[in-house]
């Protein structure tokens, strides 16, 4: 599943390429793909058809696009979950690929590769994704495309709340809101706004383990499996360890860590393991080349030498150094 840095990837890449553009036509190819917008797709296209993308904004792994208000529009936004599989595409001139909207392949591509979707588009050899759902033609000829292969991705218009704090929601814009459905979810690591003092007292009043606080959505968004092993490791620290017994600088370490290793992977763009995490440009990112557990069961830690072990952790799994990680004599998690 795409954690924080491949969100943001994606965000920064809407960002530059699709605000200030006003949606002239939605096409849901899959019903199932707007599932959580309450009318369905009839009313999703409505409340986006005329409406101006204003603003890019993440939190965690929740990612919206800004409405201007429009005529007789509330106060909404477009939101996507990318779920296991999930992408959002910036196409070239979809005016034209003619009356079908078709994405043109670039030069040299086989059909059912991803193109370079902001490449100018060629004369010939126009073909949709295989794993199209939904599409929203733009006024300069392009188009954003949500393509999901697994299906468990979902878009959505829903309103817009305050944010509890009154901070701006996310990272991309100004504006106290966040889409309703995001308002439990709390900052994340990389968020200007976060209250690193509370969060921390926060992780030692839990009783839980400190990988499964990391995971918690409404403690601290946007850290995933991935991340989760590659900060603890980082911060030296074991997965089960008890965070009501953890000590202030210990669970700084641990944010250090997590926060560290996402800035890395967004330095890469992310992480890939296969074709189903790309960026709006159709690249994928490359992090995964450098990790230093996750996935390297057997392998020498980078640190110490020893064969990085993995545990069953959650029905998923945790990578961790026997030895710079110390598993607690009476870890509970």
């Amino acid at each position: 599943m795409p954690e924080l840095p491949e969100v943001e990837t994606v965000r920064d890449g809407l960002a530059r390429h699709v605000l200030g553009r006003t949606v002239v036509d939605v096409a849901t190819h899959r019903d199932y793909s707007v599932r959580r917008h309450d009318g369905g797709p009839r009313d999703f296209a409505a409340r986006l058809t005329g409406r101006r993308l204003d603003a890019a904004v993440r939190r965690g792994k929740f990612l919206w696009l800004l409405l201007d208000e429009g005529t007789g529009r509330g106060d909404d936004a477009l939101m996507a979950h990318l779920g296991m599989s999930g992408q959002l595409l910036v196409r070239g001139s979809a005016a034209s690929a003619g009356s079908h909207g078709a994405v043109p392949e670039a030069p040299g591509s086989v059909p059912g590769d991803v193109p370079d979707p902001v490449a100018v588009p060629g004369p010939a050899g126009w073909v949709d994704h295989p794993h199209l759902r939904v599409r929203l033609a733009l006024d300069d000829g392009s188009a954003l495309d949500f393509v999901d292969q697994r299906t468990f991705g979902h878009l959505s218009v829903p309103d817009l709340a305050p944010t509890a704090d009154g901070r701006p929601g996310g990272l991309g814009s100004d504006r106290p809101v966040v889409p309703a459905p995001v308002a439990h979810i709390a900052r994340d690591l990389l968020d200007p706004a976060l209250d690193r003092t509370a969060l921390v007292d926060a992780v030692r009043r839990r009783r839980t383990g400190l990988k499964r606080a990391l995971l918690d959505q409404t403690l601290v968004s946007g850290v995933g499996n991935i991340y989760a092993d590659e900060g603890l490791w980082r911060a030296r620290l074991h997965y089960a360890r008890a965070t009501d017994t953890l000590r202030r600088p210990e669970v700084g370490r641990a944010l250090d860590g997590a926060a560290e290793v996402m800035t890395a992977a967004l330095a890469a763009g992310g992480t890939s393991f296969d074709a189903l995490y790309v960026n709006v440009n159709g690249a994928s990112g490359y992090f995964d080349r450098s990790l230093a557990v996750y996935g390297q069961e057997g392998r020498p830690c980078p640190r110490c030498g020893t064969p990085v072990r993995r545990d069953e952790f959650m029905n998923r799994s945790s990578y961790t150094c026997p030895r710079c990680q110390p598993r607690p004599r009476n870890g509970r998690w």
